[in-house]
């Protein structure tokens, strides 16, 4: 089976390398449509061994999509955009299922590198080349409707998934949002389609919890509450539409919705690590309200679902120190730094239980750490525990 790299880029020169590199190998050819680059992202695709087309930008993502789609020739179509990467560990498995007879489309999980919030999506960029599935809405552009058309009148074709991360995201870290302006001209994008689609429930869902995230939050939850009315059975965007009401009433401060909506979320019959972010949300509510044992039993749900959750091991671990159960703090601590040795809370939280059970030694080893890397990521807080360890003739 030949597999095309298939790609929409505008003044990509940072990123781009590193995408191309992690598939170059992998693929029978790299398409990339250029939309307007004034850098050197259409030079860097062709000497990493990319064929460049080109097209007239006209603010609407699935027309560019569409537009590079005819220029591929493989059998297979993996899309990627220039602020993502191809995991190595998912190449034997990604072989292995375009090599089946029964795919139709085959959704990726893709790990949102440094998302304040779901860490994991499902996206369906891996799909054959089929000459009835096309890109819709102008901006979130998904196959997901023209592939749900060709399964009605295709019934022997499957929709499939590959277990474990394919794909790795950047895109979603604060500065990549701010440098691109991505709020705004999303927002501006999907505002329009709503106009003519006010029953899109996946737009509900995008533009809603865009508009929570910008402080906009009763026209978000207008927008979320409406797509619950008009999702009907698609779980993923359902999951969706629940997770961004549970963020939009916990900033609100309403506990026991936020609570419902997430409890809601994570019942519903869709892939376990999408909701990793539920789950977790949960726990930290839950451990406001003074609910230790279901905090405690969220986040270590998270842990079954992801054991590299790195989060999920240090709230694990405040919930043992709050309940007194060190020996478990501890342990969760030290799993958080194995994962993370940048962990800066982590250290001096376990810096706080091993002083409580006497090791003063390597109380004030883990409390050092965490001065001199708050000193690089936070120089006030390195100041205040410097000075509480002097209180204490720690130091």
């Amino acid at each position: 089976m030949k597999l095309s790299l298939c790609m929409i880029v505008k003044n990509e020169a940072a990123t781009l390398p590193k995408c191309l590199s992690s598939v170059r190998k992998i693929v029978n050819e790299m398409v990339v449509l250029d939309t307007g680059s004034i850098d050197r992202t259409p030079n860097i695709a062709q000497q990493l061994g990319a064929k460049v087309h080109h097209f007239k930008w006209c603010n609407d993502f699935s027309a560019a999509r569409n537009a590079a789609l005819k220029y591929v020739t493989g059998d297979w179509i993996l899309v990627l955009d220039a602020d993502e990467t191809l995991t190595p560990a998912i190449v034997p498995q990604l072989r292995e299922a375009i090599a089946r007879d029964e795919y139709l489309l085959i959704n990726l999980v893709r790990h949102e590198v440094g998302a304040e919030q779901s860490p994991y999506s499902l996206v369906s960029r891996l799909f054959r080349n089929h000459p009835d599935i096309r890109f819709d809405r102008p901006y979130h552009a998904l196959v997901d409707d023209s592939v749900s058309a060709i399964l009605t009148k295709e019934p022997h074709w499957q929709v499939g998934y590959l277990p474990g991360v394919a794909l790795s995201h950047v895109g979603y870290q604060k500065s990549a949002i701010a440098q691109n302006n991505k709020y705004a001209k999303a927002a501006t994008a999907m505002s329009g389609f709503l106009a003519t689609h006010p029953d899109d429930p996946y737009v509900c869902s995008k533009l809603g919890a865009l508009y929570v995230e910008t402080g906009k939050i009763t026209q978000g939850m207008e927008l979320l509450r409406h797509g619950i009315t008009v999702v009907e059975e698609n779980y993923d965007i359902l999951y969706e539409l629940h997770y961004h009401l549970g963020i939009a009433y916990s900033r609100l401060q309403k506990s026991p919705q936020a609570i419902s909506h997430y409890q809601a979320a994570i019942k519903l019959p869709i892939y376990p690590m999408l909701k990793l972010g539920a789950y977790n949300n949960l726990g930290n509510l839950l451990k406001a309200a003074g609910d230790l044992n279901g905090a405690k039993t969220a986040y270590a749900t998270t842990l079954k679902i992801d054991p590299t959750f790195v989060v999920g091991h240090y709230n694990l671990a405040m919930i043992f120190k709050a309940l007194g159960l060190f020996t478990d703090a501890i342990a969760c601590y030290q799993n958080a730094i194995g994962l993370n040795p940048n962990y800066a809370e982590a250290y001096q939280n376990l810096g706080v239980v091993l002083l409580k059970i006497g090791n003063h030694q390597d109380s004030l080893t883990a409390f050092r750490k965490a001065i001199a890397l708050h000193e690089r990521y936070n120089p006030e807080e390195a100041n205040r525990l410097r000075q509480g360890l002097r209180e204490m003739e720690l130091m």
